[in-house]
């Protein structure tokens, strides 16, 4: 058997969780153990076999057995830890990912036969279903073991994994439950000294015939070496036995695959970017501090493989070569490997790198006679001592200890270290310690406040106390503080702490009240509760870097997390009013004073919870010190007039606070907060009002502020109660500071914003909905309070929801139409159509808001406006009024000889159209603007055609005046006709200007419908052909084409 490489403190942690292995066979219910059984017991699990040989000549067989009985590890705790994940797999996932849950069941299966105990060696074989259409699997398990912890395994799945496979567990599992179950042999030696030569000879024989093909060159090359007198094999007294147990030098310690873990450490750093791989690693770490805390020496060996691996990854030279940072990935993962070997160092006895706390750690010592005192005894006090005149005090006034010898992360590392180390009662010792030494420094602060207050407030601004938080800090103080206390205050079933990774569903854990020795009323519950709010309220700078920051935020969130897992009894909400009043009262070293470091982290996760705790039992202060903590200084100095970020619906961090990584997630943290306290509040208009004002102070988020209206106005309106108005008049007035940030910005969500602000208002009622129509200026751009409020604010449903009588209704909609006249007036290119539409039921306004449109014309309102307003006025049955428009449309209008194509051709021929219909004075009109505007010669003959091919309608008059159609050679059409024509000669010649012979075709088929004009013309015939043969003797160099022309036209 190879030594390890690692010794391993003596004594187990005993505890309800281990089992016994023979205890129930030996002895009867209510017989005391054999005298045997015990000594054995003891000799198995501090002795090395070869001990026992050495100190006595001769041991009895029955004594031999039952040694190497009790030899074998009798709890399966350890079998658990060393077969198990180091952290709470996801729900669903036990059996694939935890080979002790595997192995337990192959156990409950009946899985394991063929069990055989040889000395101090074990083997059976485990068989495994296979999967459907798979043959079932046989695997053979060896194990060694010695003082009963498992030295070496062996299993023919070849499993290469951290943790022993589960048919290993299955086997180890087997022996403990069922160990007289198990044949047991003493170590083959002890037979085979028992043979005769012939005896011996024979059992060789059979042996090597059994296995031939495995130990057949094995065998003659140790018979070789055997009949060669010199030989080294012959030089040696006895033989190996790997059933023997080890000897008095091997080193005793639990079976670890050290290149394993290399291996597999180096393949996760190389996929440290990835969840998964980052994932393992931290359960590695977990799984390094449950060894230490079981004083297993493995914890140790574990760590330094990984730390050796972590200081060979090759990308640690690139990143020096380069001048990069680590990633955020892999700085977390070095994050978790500083305080493990911290933890390492002192348990072995400016700014920093990952391994400087380690390193510096290193220096400290336990051999204070304070602190040793402190460690040994519950009942320490000043009169057991006589170090009263020491520098620094060592007991508080109530002559309980103080630990003030280091720096607070330090020491709560110490408690760490002797809680992960298996040191529990001394680590709440020395933590209790601490608890004191924090409370006389916090008096201390206050007097201090007290002094400098008036000062401080006419100052108005701090300097920050503590650049170095403790919540954040790389050691975590305040959170091994909390663990080790409520550590000891925690109720948990048996079987659970025994195997974590078994739990099937999540359990709610429960806390009960430990009393605090020497200290009468204290409980290490309540020290916790204060420890924690300590630490979070404390007033401290948000370091450097995008994952410091990060780190503080889930550092918060992890201890509360913890908090919330307390069932505040009346001790604890005491102890919760006392801390948020001297939290209050803390002045520049609380984060909740009066006066605040401008770049101090926020308070608003911790008020929270602290809000949310007291608000049934002290309303005052829970609103109190929730109120204090919305502020966000960074940002209150940053607009100091309430002038409105540049890009408003954004966190404003990203251009104008670089360094504030995660000021988006405090600003939601700030409106969770304001949405709490708003929610809270319902039905006490006091309070909704301070409310409102602290928003309104603090928040500067426009996209917050509305989700914030959102949240107040859904509270404020229940299915099944009435209505709190109260509450849905701030939503209403958050609403509209939203409204009057963003005016100038505009956005996406406006239309959102502008819809949901009408219907809150309509929720509130009548005057608060024309109110926003009153002052709509100030709110809305024109074309949302012309195309939403006032449409939305007088739709059928909106007034059936307000339930107004006929006067009221008429003022409704008389608001309305002011708004929309208004709207139309500022920007009637957008807001004219839908203030005529909103005005159609009043004639008065009617007549108002086309006459805006009419002075809008002659102030340069586009064609295409026109041409829309002018087919609505005919859609209302008003032709004249179309006819009006349409030809101000015209008048600004101007197509090109080559525009075809323009996008007004529509509306031209609609308004041509609209002209005959109405008759020969209106057309007769509306030809010179055509003639004018227009100069394609296709459209002109368009519409030439088209007036050609029925009669004109009725006049203004009423009679009509052309019962025939009318002759395009006679007015007004002959006006448009020589337009046409004339059209038609410029765009010829313009088109051979520059044509290629891929177009000849298309101009051809443009002389044809050129030709179709002339003809319209009574000498139309002459005067094609001499247009014609003009062309030809223009254009006689393009031969190829003028030969088309003759051959198509002559």
């Amino acid at each position: 058997m190879d030594p390890l490489a690692a010794k391993r403190s003596r004594g187990c942690p005993a505890g309800p969780e281990e089992r016994d292995a023979g205890a129930g066979a030996v002895r009867g219910r209510g017989r005391p153990e054999a005298l045997l059984d015990l000594s054995a017991k003891r000799v198995a699990e501090s002795w090395a076999f070869e001990q026992v040989e050495e100190r006595f000549s001769r041991v009895p067989e029955p004594v031999q057995k039952r040694i190497v009985f009790w030899s074998f590890p009798r709890s399966e705790r350890e079998i658990c830890m060393y077969s198990s994940l180091g952290y709470q797999p996801p729900e669903g996932e036990h059996d694939a990912r935890v080979p002790f849950t595997r192995g337990l069941h192959l156990l409950q299966s009946g899985a394991v036969d063929r069990v055989l105990q040889v000395g101090f060696h074990l083997s059976g074989n485990i068989r495994e279903p296979g999967g459907p259409g798979e043959p079932e699997r046989l695997y053979h398990v060896s194990i060694s073991f010695d003082r009963c912890k498992i030295t070496s395994v062996s299993c023919g799945c070849d499993n290469r994994d951290l943790f022993y496979c589960a048919h290993v567990v299955a086997l180890s599992l087997y022996r403990i439950r069922h160990a007289h179950q198990v044949e047991l042999r003493l170590p083959i030696s002890e037979t085979l000294s028992q043979m005769n030569r012939d005896q011996l000879q024979k059992f060789v024989q059979y042996l090597i015939s059994a296995h031939h093909t495995e130990v057949l060159p094995t065998a003659q090359r140790l018979a070789d070496e055997i009949l060669l007198l010199g030989s080294e094999i012959n030089l040696v007294h006895g033989a190996p036995d790997p059933t023997a147990g080890a000897g008095i030098e091997d080193a005793n310690c639990w079976h670890l695959d050290e290149e394993q873990i290399q291996e597999q450490v180096k393949q996760l750093l190389s996929n440290g970017g990835y969840y998964g791989a980052s994932q393992q690693l931290r359960s590695m770490f977990c799984k390094v501090r449950e060894m230490l805390r079981m004083r297993d020496s493995n914890g140790a060996r574990m760590l330094i493989l990984m730390t050796e691996q972590f200081l060979q990854d090759p990308r640690l030279a690139l990143w020096r070569q380069q001048g990069a940072g680590m990633t955020d990935k892999c700085r977390q993962l070095w994050d978790e490997l500083g305080p493990e070997e911290e933890e390492e160092v002192m348990a072995a006895g400016s700014r920093h790198t990952v391994f400087g706390r380690a390193l510096q750690a290193g220096s400290l010592h336990w051999s204070d006679d304070h602190l040793q005192r402190i460690l040994a005894s519950d009942s320490y006090s000043p009169n057991l001592t006589g170090s009263g005149g020491s520098e620094k005090p060592t007991f508080d006034p109530q002559g309980r200890p103080l630990w003030l010898g280091e720096p607070f992360p330090t020491t709560c590392a110490r408690v760490d270290t002797l809680r992960a180390h298996g040191y529990p009662r001394q680590a709440l010792r020395l933590a209790s310690a601490i608890v004191n030494t924090l409370r006389l420094q916090q008096r201390h602060q206050l007097q201090i406040y007290k002094q400098q207050k008036k000062e401080l407030l006419q100052k108005g601004s701090t300097c920050i106390t503590n650049t170095e938080g403790w919540v954040g800090h790389p050691l975590d103080p305040i959170g091994c503080l909390c663990r080790a206390l409520l550590e000891a205050c925690r109720l948990e079933e048996e079987t659970l702490a025994i195997y974590p990774d078994l739990g099937l569903e999540k359990r709610k854990v429960a806390y009960q009240h430990v009393p605090v020795p020497g200290s009468p009323g204290e409980s290490y519950l309540a020290m916790a509760l204060e420890v924690a709010l300590l630490g979070l309220g404390q007033q401290r700078a948000l370091p450097e870097g995008l994952y410091a920051q990060d780190k503080v935020v889930r550092s918060e969130e992890q201890l509360l997390a913890l908090l919330e897992e307390v069932e505040l009894d009346e001790r604890l909400v005491q102890v919760l009013r006392k801390q948020a009043g001297q939290l209050l009262e803390g002045g520049p070293f609380s984060g909740f004073g009066e006066v605040l470091f401008r770049e101090s982290v926020p308070m608003h996760t911790c008020a929270r919870y602290l809000f949310t705790a007291l608000l049934p039992h002290d309303p005052d202060l829970a609103y109190r010190l929730a109120l204090r903590a919305m502020r966000l200084p960074v940002l209150e100095t940053a607009f100091p007039a309430g002038e409105p970020p540049s890009n408003p619906l954004d966190s404003i961090m990203s251009n104008r606070f670089p360094r504030w990584f995660i000021l988006g997630h405090l600003e939601t943290r700030q409106c969770e907060l304001a949405s709490a306290m708003l929610t809270a509040a319902k039905g006490d208009p006091k309070w909704l009002h301070a409310v409102l004002g602290s928003i309104q102070q603090n928040i500067h988020s426009p996209a917050l502020l509305f989700k914030l209206a959102q949240d107040a106005c859904k509270t404020a309106t229940p299915a099944s109660a009435p209505p709190d108005t109260t509450l849905l008049g701030i939503a209403l007035e958050l609403g509209l500071q939203v409204m009057r940030m963003t005016l100038n910005t505009m956005t996406w969500r406006r239309r959102e914003m502008v819809r949901w602000l009408v219907s809150c208002a309509t929720e509130i009622g009548p005057q608060a909905l024309m109110n926003i129509m009153q002052n709509w200026y100030s709110l809305f751009t024109p074309v949302e309070a012309a195309t939403i409020v006032a449409v939305t604010g007088t739709t059928h449903a909106t007034l059936l929801r307000l339930q107004l009588d006929a006067a009221r209704r008429e003022e409704l909609w008389a608001c309305a139409r002011t708004l929309a006249l208004q709207c139309a007036m500022k920007d009637p290119q957008n807001c004219a159509l839908p203030a005529l539409t909103l005005c159609e039921k009043n004639q008065a306004a009617f007549e108002a808001a086309y006459q805006i449109v009419l002075d809008a014309a002659a102030g340069g309102l586009g064609h295409a406006h026109l041409f829309t307003v002018a087919r609505y006025m005919e859609h209302r049955g008003l032709p004249l009024r179309a006819y009006k428009l349409a030809t101000l449309a015209l008048a600004q209008l101007s197509i090109a000889f080559n525009q075809d194509s323009h996008p007004a051709v529509n509306d031209v021929l609609w308004a041509c159209s609209l002209s005959h219909s109405l008759g020969r004075h209106e057309l007769s009109a509306i030809v010179p603007l055509i003639i004018r505007s227009i100069h394609c010669a296709p459209m002109l003959s368009d519409i030439l055609r088209r007036w050609t091919l029925s009669a004109p309608g009725l006049g203004p008059l009423g009679a009509r005046r052309a019962a025939k159609p009318l002759g395009a050679d006679r007015a007004p059409l002959c006006q448009l006709l020589d337009a046409a024509v004339a059209a038609y000669i410029t765009t010829s010649h313009s088109r051979l200007t520059h044509i290629s012979p891929r177009h000849y075709s298309d101009f051809i088929e443009f002389l044809g419908k050129a030709r179709e004009t002339f003809l319209l013309a009574p000498d139309g015939h002459l005067q094609f052909a001499q247009f014609l043969e003009n062309l030809k003797q223009t254009y006689k160099g393009k031969k190829k084409l003028m030969l088309l022309v003759r051959e198509r036209f002559g």
